[in-house]
């Protein structure tokens, strides 16, 4: 029987979790690597009390770790005002979080933000605000993954996860990412609404668009009157080393950005932002909403992630950090590696074989959490605290995992 620390220093059983999630969750997720019992920083412990580095942060989620004392003292003080109050009313820290959120992404007079759950539903905003235009069709792109919505998954490329669910909401067509003669092709007849793109394809195995098609995608659409918009759901808040990772990319602004994961560094939150007056007035009173949107517990968690990142200057740590950790996997030289994508603290190590998923659970048993997106690739997205000391514990285990790993012969 294993046992679980309360905060309050007590123990409490936890015999049998395992079987006892088999028996009372939807098996949509499959079996759990390992069921978890609390978290500090950058680490957490299971429930065998075995200890793990955490360097995939709830998959680009837990901004500042786990337990964190702004986090803790914004939930606290908050649920002593108010919790919940419905979208019929409104609250300081809705107001000061999409006021935030705007003067972080130096939106233009006119801009809004409109408070959801999640990055799928973020999405599903963004969709009917495209469907508005009038104009009938949607272009997203291939390798795209957008929710598991009914709107989201028709955005989303993957046809395993598609298929199950058709007849998906019609209108949007896939063009190659990267393909700048295919979008403009696709583009020419001048009747699509938008164009939905995630700056870094992360469920794809961190894929970034890179600057060329990204400035290609923002002179085309405006040329078209197609509205850009940019899935930060994974790239947003300081993930990249920037606020937002369009914002690397000279001359590129979205019509519309969304946003989640990281904003609530752990409490669910999303938001859509809209950039310009015309695409604000899209959508009118009654035409969308929710019922938890803008929570205010969710708004002064966002607000207090906000500001720890200002005050601390993660920006500038993030970059430093994802790029040394990138130069250090590549000094090691292992043939089994070929790459490593993406920016920031938002990782990929390509890998020379189909061994990914192998190379994660090993890691797992040497108490180190990653992912593996797709088969030759190892994701990474470790809150944007973590040190330089922990990330050279886990460049220092890699040539040990992937040899663990590896097919006979290439270890």
């Amino acid at each position: 029987m294993s046992e679980e620390t309360s905060e309050q220093g007590t123990t409490a059983p936890v015999e049998g979790l395992d079987t006892r999630y088999r028996d009372a969750l939807l098996p949509v997720f499959g079996t759990p690597q390992k069921i978890l019992a609390r978290g500090e920083g950058v680490r957490v412990w299971d429930t065998d009390g075995t200890e793990y580095l955490d360097l995939l942060a709830g998959i680009a989620v837990n901004t500042l770790g786990h337990a964190h004392p702004a986090i803790l003292s914004a939930l606290s003080k908050q649920a002593e005002t108010l919790g919940h109050v419905s979208n019929f009313f409104a609250s300081a820290p809705q107001i000061e979080l999409a006021e935030k959120l705007l003067d972080l992404a130096e939106a233009p007079a006119g801009s809004a933000v409109f408070f959801a759950n999640s990055g799928t539903e973020a999405n599903e905003a963004a969709f009917k605000l495209a469907r508005r235009t009038g104009r009938p069709r949607i272009l997203a792109l291939s390798n795209s993954f957008h929710g598991r919505t009914m709107g989201a998954l028709a955005l989303t490329a993957k046809e395993a996860y598609r298929a199950p669910f058709e007849p998906l909401p019609g209108g949007v067509e896939f063009v190659p990412a990267g393909d700048v003669e295919a979008l403009a092709a696709a583009l020419a007849p001048g009747d699509v609404a938008a164009v939905f793109a995630e700056p870094i394809q992360g469920e794809a195995g961190v894929q970034p668009l890179g600057t060329e098609y990204l400035q290609a995608l923002r002179r085309l659409t405006r040329e078209h009157g197609t509205l850009l918009i940019l899935d930060e759901v994974q790239t947003g808040i300081g993930r990249t080393g920037h606020w937002f990772a369009h914002q690397a990319v000279p001359h590129v602004q979205p019509d519309v950005m969304t946003l989640a994961k990281g904003l609530g560094g752990g409490f669910p939150i999303g938001a859509m932002v809209t950039f310009g007056q015309e695409v604000h007035d899209l959508l009118e009173p009654g035409q969308h909403g929710t019922t938890f949107g803008g929570n205010p517990l969710a708004c002064a968690v966002g607000l207090a992630v906000l500001g720890t990142m200002w005050e601390e200057d993660l920006l500038s740590h993030v970059r430093t950090v994802g790029a040394q950790f990138s130069a250090d996997v590549l000094a090691l030289d292992h043939p089994l590696v070929t790459e490593v994508r993406g920016a920031g603290l938002l990782l990929g190590i390509g890998l020379d074989a189909p061994i990914a998923q192998q190379v994660a659970a090993a890691a797992l048993e040497a108490g180190f959490i990653v992912n593996a997106p797709n088969p030759s690739t190892l994701r990474l997205a470790p809150a944007l605290i973590i040190t330089q000391a922990d990330l050279d514990t886990f460049v220092a285990a890699l040539p040990g995992l992937l040899g663990a790993a590896a097919p006979e012969g290439e270890n």
